[in-house]
């Protein structure tokens, strides 16, 4: 099977999802700060992992393209806070 035939058409701007996980909620609540600045989102709780080292967040904002929808997606995954971005 190939995935690259399988692509998701947008139609820009789209509200969007992001679920990020890392350890420390005040911590991975800066990492958004530091990436989205003032743009207008909505950043909540989501999950505990099983034996509560891990948390996820959902953040959630309207992109404007796909160009700012994987530029922020990279930011967050390369922030030292965020263990994954999903």
């Amino acid at each position: 099977m190939d995935l690259n035939e399988y692509q998701i058409e947008l139609e820009y701007p789209c509200p969007w999802t992001y679920k990020i996980i890392g350890s420390i909620q005040e911590d991975l609540r800066q990492a958004v700060a530091d990436v989205i600045g003032d743009l207008e989102h909505t950043l909540s709780f989501s999950n505990n992992s099983k034996t509560g080292r891990y948390l996820s967040l959902k953040l959630e904002l309207v992109v404007q393209d796909e160009a700012q929808r994987l530029s922020i997606y990279e930011l967050l995954s390369q922030h030292e806070a965020i263990k994954i971005v999903l």
